[in-house]
């Protein structure tokens, strides 16, 4: 325990006034639920979380792209056997350096097994594994999917007649437990629908991999017990089988992590069932990079600009949906040195909360004022509503579209994503779920395929989220947002604000692309482009449309409190890591007064408590408060009353009530912390 204690600390969630021992008091008991069960996978959470990583992973290289490596895919699914209970095993590429980047990011102690001595990492854990499931490639290599999903759920390892006799002649003969060679099937709906008849009834059926025959997420296949299979829905016969997989998963609380024999075909058969996919298909590692501290510090937001009647313009990098991207594309962009001289919207996975919180806090925390995260299509995985390349509705709405936007919101708010890229169009009905459900959200932007007889129209629901086209929504150079958008910028007149989204392919663009198409666009009418942020672009639009926003964005808001041993800002700053809580004395009065310099019509707040939403104790989490309001600070008027709260946020709607000063006042005793705070109005 003093090694997790220490990770902790070493993580900067110890602050001013707080000891220790409160502040880990809930991390402890998710340790040790984590030792107990093996995988601490909570009814609410998408994947599975592992304990903190061995002080020293052992480390082997393996052909992580081969789809023809029995061994690597016998090493990977001993990864996920090890890991499920104290992850000590990395698996590296063998060619390049490139996959020692995130260890050496993290901070990863290795011990790396070399090619002569591979085979004694399976001696070292021998305990782990009570036997193998014997297949073999030669009638099908969809065998290796079905031996991977039997090991996971015999606590064996896959292999192949090569591998066994390879362990057998080290002293390792462990018993068959399955003999899949027996077999006679040779298609893959025959071997699946097996799978299915066999063994589903075993598996998770919270989480399906979806995954060719390489190594990759074999790991948390194993380690979950989930099945893993391969199926092209455009053939008749895989289609049908793997509907029967589907059939049984619930949407809201399932999901999918791979990939498809074909994009739109794979996500669109899947979006029917408001089950989303996890783009992983070259994702490593899973076991251990979801092993990291599940806090997620979350970078402060600056102050957005006042409004001007400008060209305001958000340009997002696509792809983030693809967990993998983030793990290696991304990182290269990151590392562009033109990075962070212009805003650009970057697209990432909100699964990561899960699967990758460690890079998720990388980035993050290497963030520059000018770098925004948004969400790729379209929230907690990629989902395809419509199909504009096939003219077709997969999910047309209803209670399981419903249930995707309820598990999307927790994670939109868990990952701090403000904002959702959908593709490629949604309806009425969807646009209402999104405004109910997803309250996290400032806005979503929609692919355009680069319509040339107009664009998808612009919508707003609940006066409050806007669904703004992408014009263009993948463009693969500067020159075709310059092409696309320039009548509309040369036209500008000055007399009123104008909003413009676009969405560059990421595998074709990057910072470099960004910059170039600002000085293309201010060429085009000098001193009227802004581009920004797209929680600042969101804000702007709705204000400028006198619709609801947070007005704690405004550069003109001024926060007081109460006597705090952090600071007054830190209660309204856009992130809710530990480290940047409100944080009250103990005794006397205990209020934050909010000064937003002129009145609006206010309707909304949010308070997210101290607790488990930023890793503090709960015994600082407010329970009693008012809220008030008020034109002038001196006449306040209540205008909501909590008592015996226990939630980690609350999110209230109250009747419109005309102010320019909100204040919050604790009626508890004792300490108490604030993580963040917004106020929704909208303009008079």
């Amino acid at each position: 325990m003093k090694n997790k204690i220490q990770k902790f600390m070493n993580s900067g969630f110890l602050f001013a006034s707080i000891s220790i021992l409160a502040i880990c008091t809930n991390v402890k008991a998710q340790v040790q639920q984590v030792k107990a069960d093996e995988i601490y996978w909570p009814a609410n959470q998408a994947f599975p979380s592992f304990s903190f990583p061995a002080d020293t992973l052992d480390a082997i290289r393996v052909e992580y792209r081969s789809n023809n490596s029995e061994e690597s895919v016998m090493f990977s699914a001993l990864q996920g056997l090890v890991n499920k209970t104290k992850p000590s095993i990395l698996l590296l590429r063998t060619a390049g350096q490139e996959s020692m980047k995130w260890p050496q990011l993290l901070e990863l102690k290795l011990r790396e097994y070399t090619p002569d001595n591979k085979w004694e990492l399976v001696r070292k854990y021998r305990d782990r594994i009570s036997g193998v499931v014997l297949y073999s490639i030669e009638k099908s290599q969809h065998y290796r999917n079905l031996a991977t999903t039997v090991a996971g759920l015999r606590n064996a390892l896959p292999v192949t007649l090569a591998e066994y006799e390879q362990l057998s002649a080290r002293d390792m003969k462990f018993p068959v437990l399955v003999d899949l060679t027996e077999l006679t099937y040779t298609q893959p709906e025959d071997i699946y629908h097996y799978l299915y008849n066999i063994y589903w009834k075993e598996c998770t059926q919270r989480l399906l991999i979806h995954h060719r025959a390489t190594p990759y997420i074999r790991d948390i296949a194993v380690a979950a017990k989930a099945a893993v299979i391969w199926l092209d829905p455009r053939n008749v016969a895989e289609r049908n089988v793997l509907r029967l997989f589907l059939q049984d998963m619930k949407a809201g609380e399932s999901i999918i992590l791979g990939w498809w024999a074909e994009e739109r075909s794979g996500i669109g058969i899947g979006t029917e069932y408001g089950i989303s996919t996890i783009p992983a298909d070259y994702y490593e590692n899973a076991t251990v990079y979801a092993s990291m501290n599940h806090i997620i510090n979350l970078p402060v937001v600056p102050k957005k600009p006042e409004l001007e009647n400008k060209v305001y313009l958000a340009l997002f990098l696509s792809d983030g949906d693809n967990i993998q991207y983030c793990q290696n594309a991304l990182l290269r962009l990151w590392e562009n040195p033109q990075r962070g001289i212009i805003p650009i919207n970057w697209t990432i996975s909100p699964g990561l909360a899960d699967l990758g919180p460690g890079l998720l806090n990388y980035f993050y925390k290497t963030a520059t004022p000018n770098d925004f995260f948004a969400s790729g299509p379209s929230g907690l995985g990629y989902t395809l509503l419509y199909d504009a390349h096939n003219r077709k509705w997969n999910n047309t709405g209803g209670k399981e579209f419903d249930e995707y936007m309820k598990l999307t919101q927790r994670y939109l708010e868990k990952s701090g994503l403000r904002v959702i890229t959908v593709w490629d169009e949604i309806n009425q009905g969807q646009m209402d779920s999104y405004a109910t459900y997803c309250r996290y959200l400032y806005g979503t932007t929609q692919q355009d395929w680069e319509r040339q007889t107009g664009k998808i129209p612009s919508y707003v629901k609940q006066n409050k989220l806007a669904f703004l086209p992408n014009y263009p929504c993948y463009a693969n150079g500067p020159g075709v947002f310059v092409r696309m958008n320039r009548d509309t910028i040369a036209k500008f007149d000055g007399k009123r604000p104008v909003f413009l989204t676009a969405q560059g392919e990421s595998w074709r663009m990057g910072p470099e692309s960004m910059v170039t198409l600002r000085k293309s666009l201010d060429s085009i009418s000098p001193g009227n482009i802004v581009i920004c942020r797209g929680d600042h672009f969101f804000a702007l639009y709705n204000e400028a449309n006198r619709m609801n926003f947070n007005l704690t964005l405004s550069s003109k808001m001024k926060i007081t409190s109460s006597a705090t041993s952090t600071h007054a800002d830190h209660a309204a700053d856009g992130t809710c890591s530990a480290e940047r809580t409100w944080i009250s004395s103990a005794d006397g009065e205990k209020w934050i007064q909010f000064d937003f310099s002129q009145p609006y019509l206010i309707s909304r707040f949010v308070i997210r408590h101290a607790g488990a939403i930023n890793g503090m104790n709960e015994s600082f989490k407010m329970k009693s408060f008012v809220i008030e309001a008020s034109e002038d600070s001196n006449q306040w008027k209540l205008v909501h009353e909590q008592r015996d709260n226990h939630t980690n946020a609350t999110d209230m709607d109250i009747a419109p009530v005309k102010a320019r000063y909100m204040r919050i006042r604790a009626l508890d005793n004792n300490s108490i912390g604030i993580a963040d705070m917004e106020i929704y109005g909208s303009a008079l």
